[in-house]
Parts: C-alpha cells; structure tokens; sequence
C-alpha cells in the first residue's frame, strides 16, 4: 500500500468516525434524562459503527473481496455485540451504585447512616461513600454539640430566672415592709437590699462578660504580670471570706515567674476559680492557689481543694455556662465577684482561650483540681478572641 492509499484510507476513516460521533452526540443530548446504561450503549454503538464504517469505506477502496469484507464485519459485528453486553454490564454496576449513593444520601443524619457499609464497583463510588459517611458522622456530632448548647442556654435561663427572682421578691417584700412603717430596725433592711443588689449586679456583670467573650468583643490590656503578686492579691480579697467559712486559703508559687497577659481578667480568671472552690468546700478544709512553669515553658496556675471531688460523667461538663452539679441553691454564698448564676468557670475558659491557653479539671483525693495552662507571652500585645464555649 502506497502513502497515498494509507492517507486516504485514513481520511475516510476519519471522516466516518467524525460523521458517526456528531449522530451520536445529538442523540446523547436527546438522551439526558434517560437511563445511564442506554448511553453507554449509544457510545459503545458508535465506536463500533465507526469501526465498522471505516472498514467499509477502506474495503472500497481497496478493493476487497465481498468474502473479506463479510468477513470483517462480520468479526466487528460479533465484538459489537460483546461490547454493548459488556457496557450493559458495567452500566447497571454504575446505575446500582448510583441508587445505593443516592439512598445513602438520603438517609444522611440518620444513625442507620453512620453504620451502613456497602461495597461499590469502583473506586470513585467507594471514595465517594466513605466522603457520605464521614459527612454524616460530622453532622451528627454538629447535631449533638447544637443539641448541648440548646440545653446549655434553657439551663442558663433557668438558673438566671431563679436567681433574679429570689433576691427580686426579697428586695420587694423589705421595699414594702418599709413602706408600711412596719420594721423596727430600718437600716438592717437598707444593708439586705444592698446586698441583693449587689449580688444581681454580679450576675450581670458575668452575664455582660460571658457575652462579649462569645461575641470575639473582649479585648485584653496585655502586660507583664507576676503571678506570685497576682495570687497573692486573689488571697487577700477572698481570705476574710474563706475565713467566714472556716476554711484555710494558702496561695503558693514561684516569685520570680512573670507572663504577658491581661492582669484584670487573669485576676477575675483565678477568682472565679478561687470562689467556685470555697463555695463547695466543707468547714475546715484547705484550699491551695499555687504557681509554677511546667516543663514545657507554660505557666500553670493551680486552684486545689478538698470539696469531695466532681462526678467524672460531669467533669466534661463543669465549663458550660449555667450548669450546675445539683439543684441545691446557695444565694448566700454569692459575693460581688460571682453572682451565682454558674457563669464563673464558663468565663473562666472563655478568658483563658483568649490568652492562648488552656484550662483542665481533674480529681485528686478528697477533691479537685483545676489547672490552667498559659503561655509565657501572646503573639501581640492587644487580642481580640472568641472562647468557643457554649453560650
């Protein structure tokens, strides 16, 4: 065969397979919405008839027998038909993954989801069933985190109500026994209404903090501060409190350690956490504040007591603005600092995630321990941070 009988043989080929594939691209867009198994089809048609176009067009050319061009068609005939089988095959392969992917994403959110496996026929099925699942998995924990910040907010609501309501009914009722003229000794009643009013304004004040916290609004006044001083001044504020309960406050700790942090909402971080151990522990017991640096270079600061410890189911959840370990109420241990409203270690992780830092509970014999972990300095000197604690 000449070059010149190879490049017309090729052009008609070439011309029958272009001719060939534009037919069949208009029926496969008439053939959108229609089964995948009979487009596959169409193209496994079209290569055959393309073949089988060409051979016809280059046997005219060249001159062969009728015997040898029935017999070439009739060979691309027979792998025509064992193509289309073949693609019939694999397209109810890809029509059945298809439907199974299709459930699996409806079936999304669901538990039966998380635990369904199926075997597909490749791997792009497979990649894409594993993607389904793990999107599920993710949803549903999404689902559950909702689900406890929901119930973490009704709680919070709860608590506040309740806590509004008592000092509220007090403050009328001593408001109206004055008004009445029916009290013998006034200024007992103007100190009770003070101190419910100082207690509301309290709860406000964490409300107000626990707010910016959330909304990425609180900003800290960075500064060097020396965490023995720091301690030291918490000691000395809550001591005649700790006093009044026959319980022994001891703060402890390195002098000479030193940090870049906000001193005012350092101090409120370890007064909260201070306080929240006096109010649970029992006449008579200590309560350690110490500092040290751990081998890592992160200044700890560590609040241990001897309350009796947290029940471990609830130690994932002491940090959750509102919940409290029991129903009993004790509005009269409240102070200035904390208004009681079970927002005091809530605040305290949302200030410590804006340094940077971390904040854990665990128990020790007899009681608890809270450790918070604080880089030695913050990346600038003003940081404005959302604590991602359930609001």
């Amino acid at each position: 065969m000449t070059m010149t009988d190879l490049l017309m043989v090729s052009l008609l080929a070439l011309g029958c397979a272009v001719v060939v594939g534009a037919v069949s691209l208009v029926v496969l867009r008439f053939m959108t919405r229609t089964s995948l198994v009979l487009q596959l089809c169409v193209v496994v048609l079209a290569a055959v008839l393309s073949i089988a176009g060409g051979m016809w067009l280059a046997a005219s050319v060249m001159l062969v027998t009728p015997h040898d061009l029935t017999v070439l068609l009739s060979v691309a005939a027979i792998a025509g038909i064992v193509s289309l089988s073949l693609a019939a095959l694999l397209g109810r392969s890809l029509v059945r993954n298809s439907r199974q992917l299709i459930a699996a994403t409806r079936r999304i959110g669901t538990e039966e989801a998380m635990t369904e496996q199926v075997r597909h026929s490749s791997n792009e099925f497979a990649a894409l069933a594993l993607e389904l699942t793990a999107t599920n998995r993710r949803l549903a924990e999404s689902r559950g985190r909702e689900a406890l910040a929901e119930n973490s907010r009704r709680e919070l609501v709860a608590w506040i109500s309740h806590d509004l309501r008592t000092p509220l009914a007090g403050i009328r009722a001593m408001a109206e026994a004055l008004e009445d003229g029916m009290v013998d000794e006034p200024e007992r009643y103007f100190r009770d209404v003070r101190s419910q009013v100082d207690r509301m304004s309290g709860m406000v004040d964490d409300l107000n903090e626990l707010s910016r916290i959330h909304s990425g609004s609180l900003r800290l006044s960075v500064q060097k501060v020396s965490l023995y001083d720091l301690i030291s001044d918490v000691v000395a504020e809550l001591g005649p409190f700790a006093e009044s309960r026959s319980i022994s406050l001891v703060g402890d700790g390195a002098r000479e350690l030193t940090i870049l942090a906000d001193p005012r909402e350092l101090s409120r971080v370890v007064g909260n956490l201070v306080m929240n151990s006096i109010q649970h522990s029992p006449a008579g017991s200590p309560i350690t504040v110490s500092a040290r640096q751990s081998d890592d270079g992160l200044a700890v600061i560590s609040v241990i007591d001897a309350a009796g410890g947290i029940p471990e189911k609830d130690l994932g959840r002491v940090f959750e603005a509102g919940w409290r370990s029991s129903n009993s109420r004790t509005p009269e241990t409240a102070t200035a600092r904390s208004g009681g409203a079970g927002l005091g270690l809530a605040i305290v992780q949302g200030i410590v995630h804006a340094h940077r830092g971390r904040v854990v509970v665990q128990n020790v014999p007899g009681g608890c321990r809270f450790d918070v972990f604080l880089p030695p300095s913050l990346a600038d000197g003003s940081s404005s941070t959302v604590a991602p604690v359930p609001a």
